[in-house]
């Protein structure tokens, strides 16, 4: 399930980018999730309708081959950056919590808690970055160190079964 306003903030967001129609903005949303999400048109066209309605995007003065694509006004663009600045200030303000599994555990697992939350507070930073512009490297590299240190959790969870 997408949360509430996410997926207007995600097209406004796409859309002030570059002109993009309906169905180049659902095939971007399945690739930037690798398949895990791919919007139906039920929920993509009805989104561009409204945000047409309220003055927030328009079609694009130059149609290819028949396709109705769609760029800010002004107006979103405004309102692009007021959700941004919300964004960026709703992370900030729970930038200290992690996932609720952090809170359980036997003994005093206080360290590791908290080292989790930095975790979980940086894979978090880290995936907020991806959004922006990204060369292959930088992917490259931070997938590498995620792998590295998946292995070496999965390692020790495996030795903790294994006693």
């Amino acid at each position: 399930m997408v949360p509430k306003g996410f997926l207007r903030y995600r097209l406004l967001k796409m859309l002030g980018e570059k002109p993009m129609s309906g169905s180049e903005i659902m095939s971007d949303l399945e690739a930037e999730t690798s398949g895990y999400w791919k919007p139906s048109p039920g929920s993509i066209y009805p989104m561009l309708a409204w945000l047409q309605d309220k003055g927030y995007i328009k079609e694009a003065e130059q149609k290819e081959a028949g396709m109705r694509r769609y760029t800010l006004t002004e107006q979103g663009k405004r309102i692009l950056e007021d959700e941004t600045k919300s964004q960026e200030e709703l992370n900030k303000r729970l930038h200290h919590f992690g996932p609720a599994w952090l809170a359980f555990g036997k003994g005093d697992n206080a360290q590791m808690r908290q080292t989790a939350r930095d975790f979980g507070k940086s894979a978090r930073t880290l995936f907020h970055e991806f959004r922006r512009e990204h060369s292959k490297e930088a992917v490259l590299e931070a997938k590498t160190s995620l792998e590295q240190v998946t292995k070496q959790i999965q390692e020790i969870a495996q030795k903790l079964r294994n006693r």
